[in-house]
């Protein structure tokens, strides 16, 4: 009983670390602003789709239907697959802390206090931060061939809050290409 409870005290501990990690380095991609309205511009969801099929276990299953396809050739397949998923988590965090940056920022400049963005933007921070918690371990888990790995959820609140930018940020100055830093001069009229 001593053991079981000591294992999951360990185990709590551990998420909490983690889950305090992820946060703490969301805020730090925030930090290297200034992100410019062309970037705003650019952030789509389309650049995270190869993400959503890189882990499909159908091409798996093709390739094992293949003559000469070995277990070992699976197992390479996957840790590399992993790899770049990686690459793409990293990129989905980076650009996602930066949003939340962003939005923080026009926040701080609004002449309105926003106290319903700030309760949506620390949920969706921590939403997000679970779900890559949780990413993580099933990565570890498919690396393993034990099962497939979901990232909708992560992607759908990360639109959601690029989405919840864009609104923040006038369309003019978007399609001018203005700095977000030159949004941020001006009073907002949030």
């Amino acid at each position: 009983m001593n053991f079981t409870l000591a294992a999951v005290s360990v185990l709590c501990a551990a998420v909490l670390l983690a889950l305090f990690k992820l946060l703490r380095n969301m805020a730090a991609a925030g930090r290297s602003l200034p992100v410019t309205a062309e970037w705003i511009d650019e952030l789509s969801v389309e650049r995270y789709r190869p993400m959503m099929r890189l882990l499909d276990g159908a091409d798996l299953d093709f390739l094992r239907s293949q003559p000469g396809f070995t277990p070992q050739a699976a197992a390479k397949l996957r840790i590399q697959r992993c790899q770049i998923f990686r690459g793409y988590l990293r990129s989905l965090s980076s650009d996602f802390g930066r949003i939340n940056g962003a939005i923080k920022l026009l926040m701080l400049q609004s002449r309105r206090d926003r106290p319903d963005l700030a309760a949506t933007l620390m949920r969706q921070q921590l939403l997000f931060a679970c779900g890559v918690l949780t990413v993580q371990f099933r990565l570890v888990l498919y690396r393993f061939g034990f099962c497939g790995v979901d990232v909708t959820d992560l992607v759908r609140i990360f639109d959601s809050m690029r989405l919840e930018l864009r609104s923040l940020v006038p369309s003019a100055l978007l399609a001018s290409r203005a700095s977000l830093t030159t949004v941020l001069a001006f009073p907002s009229p949030l």
